[in-house]
């Protein structure tokens, strides 16, 4: 696949996940309170079904499409202290392995109906703070892209 359409693929695919996540932490987090414990349960109910049968499709297209991204910077991932875009790069891989390792923690603790409100909390806030690094770093390479050329 060519890499504009893998770009593409993995905008898109980062727009659908961090917005998700931004509404989660700066809007519904800010209605809890405002709207009736049951209410807001059923908002949250109904917010996670839809979130559990989109995302993994989400992160799939993000991810895979990131792979093949990754892939035309070999050599560069090779050396990642020979450039600021290589570190950059490195860290936003790293960065984006841990987020969908909160994700696949997420998941088991449901599946194993070990998931609360503390830890569902904590994981939305660490996805996050992951999720501004990454778009930081995101931007940050693009900028060094197009002050090297």
């Amino acid at each position: 696949m060519s890499y504009p359409v893998l770009l593409t693929l993995h905008l898109f695919g980062a727009l659908i996940f961090v917005g998700a996540v931004f509404f989660e932490i700066l809007i519904l987090e800010g209605a809890r309170k405002h709207v009736d414990r049951a209410a807001m349960r059923a908002v949250e109910v109904a917010v996670m079904s839809r979130a559990r049968r989109l995302m993994p499709w989400v992160l799939l297209v993000l991810y895979g499409a990131g792979v093949g991204m990754a892939w035309s910077y070999r050599s560069a991932l090779t050396h990642p202290f020979e450039s600021s875009f290589a570190l950059m790069l490195v860290l936003k891989i790293l960065l984006a392995l841990s987020v969908l390792g909160h994700f696949i923690r997420a998941i088991t603790w449901s599946l194993q109906r070990r998931m609360n409100a503390r830890r569902s909390r904590f994981i939305h806030l660490s996805v996050f703070c992951h999720m501004i690094a990454i778009v930081l770093l995101a931007k940050g390479m693009f900028h060094w892209n197009v002050l090297s050329m």
